[in-house]
C-alpha cells in the first residue's frame, strides 16, 4: 500500500511542470521535510501511519504547493524572452526586406538555427529552445507540403515514402517536449501553425503550383510580418509571465491573429481544402493548450 508521504509526492510531481531536474529535487527537499515531522511526532507516541498523514496534511494541498512552485521557477529573463522571440522576429524581418526570396540570406538563417536548435536540445532543453526547435522542424513540414504538389501521381508515392520517416522524427520530437510541458509543445508548433496557414490561403496542389504563389506571398507581406511579430509578443509574454493561466492566455492570441490575417489577406477566397488545413492547423496547434486548461481547472 502506497504511504501517504509517497501518495502526497506523486500528485505534487504530477501537477509541477518544470523542468525534471529542479522538480526531482523539491520533491526531494520535501520528502525529507515530511520524514522529518514524522520522525518528530512518531517520539510524541503516533503510529508511522498517523504521523505522516498528519505531516502531509500539515503542508496544505499538493496543487496548491506545486502552483506556488512552479510561479517561482516559470518566469524566465528578459534575455531569455527575446532570445526566444528572436526566430519569430528574423522570418519577420525576412519578409519585410524581401530577403525571403534571397536563397543565401534564407540558407544562412536555417543553417543559424538548426544549430542554435541542436546546442539547446543537448544542453538540457532550456525554455528559449523551443521556437528555435520549430524553425528546425520547418524544413520536415514544407518538404511534405510540396511533395503533395507534385505532378498527381508522383506526389503520393513520394510522400508514402518521406511522410511516415518525418512523421517519427516529428512525434518523437514533439513527445520529448511535452514530457516537458505540454504548452511548450505549443511554443513549439507555432510557426508550423503560421506555414500551414498561409499555404492555405494559396491553394493546394495543381492550384499551388499553377499560381505565381512567390508574388502572392510577397503582396501579403505585410499580413505575413504581423504574424510573426504576433508571435514574438506572445513568445516574450510567455517567457515573461508567471501564472500559467495567463501563459495560457498569452498561447491563445496567435492563432486568433493569425486566422484574422490569413482572412483579411485573402478576403475569405480561400478553397474548401485551404480551410480544412488552416482549421486543421489551428486546432493541433490549441490541443495542448486545451489540455492545459482543463487539467489547470
Amino acid at each position: 500500500m502506497m504511504s501517504s508521504i509517497s501518495h502526497y509526492l506523486n500528485r505534487f510531481k504530477d501537477c509541477l511542470q518544470i523542468d525534471q531536474t529542479i522538480r526531482d529535487g523539491v520533491a526531494e527537499e520535501l520528502y525529507t521535510h515530511f520524514e522529518d515531522k514524522t520522525q518528530e511526532l512518531e517520539e510524541n507516541g503516533l503510529s508511522r501511519e498517523e504521523a505522516s498523514k498528519i505531516a502531509v496534511q500539515s503542508l496544505g494541498s499538493p496543487e496548491l504547493i506545486a502552483q506556488q512552485i512552479y510561479e517561482t521557477h516559470a518566469q524566465g529573463s528578459w534575455k531569455e524572452a527575446l532570445f526566444s522571440a528572436l526566430p519569430h522576429l528574423l522570418v519577420a524581418l525576412l519578409f519585410t526586406s524581401y530577403y525571403w526570396q534571397n536563397i543565401v540570406y534564407v540558407s544562412i538563417i536555417l543553417a543559424l538555427t538548426v544549430g542554435i536548435a541542436i546546442y539547446g536540445w543537448h544542453r538540457g532543453k532550456p525554455i528559449w529552445l523551443f521556437p528555435w526547435l520549430g524553425y528546425y522542424l520547418m524544413p520536415v513540414v514544407v518538404t511534405g507540403i510540396l511533395l503533395l504538389s507534385l505532378p498527381q501521381g508522383w506526389g503520393w508515392i513520394a510522400a508514402l515514402i518521406y511522410i511516415p520517416l518525418a512523421l517519427f522524427a516529428f512525434i518523437h520530437i514533439v513527445r520529448q517536449t511535452a514530457r516537458r510541458d505540454w504548452l511548450y509543445a505549443s511554443l513549439m508548433l507555432a510557426p508550423m501553425l503560421v506555414t500551414f496557414s498561409w499555404f492555405s490561403s494559396l491553394g493546394t496542389g495543381n492550384e499551388l503550383l499553377a499560381s505565381d504563389w512567390i508574388a502572392r506571398l510577397q503582396t501579403n507581406a505585410l499580413w505575413i510580418v504581423i504574424s510573426f511579430i504576433a508571435l514574438a509578443g506572445a513568445t516574450i509574454a510567455f517567457i515573461r509571465l508567471k501564472p500559467r493561466r495567463h501563459k495560457i492566455i498569452s498561447l491563445l492570441i496567435p492563432p486568433l491573429v493569425i486566422l484574422l490575417s490569413v482572412t483579411m489577406a485573402s478576403r475569405g477566397n480561400i478553397n474548401s481544402w485551404g480551410w480544412l488545413i488552416l482549421l486543421f492547423s489551428l486546432f493541433a496547434f490549441a490541443i495542448p493548450v486545451w489540455m492545459q486548461a482543463k487539467a489547470y481547472q
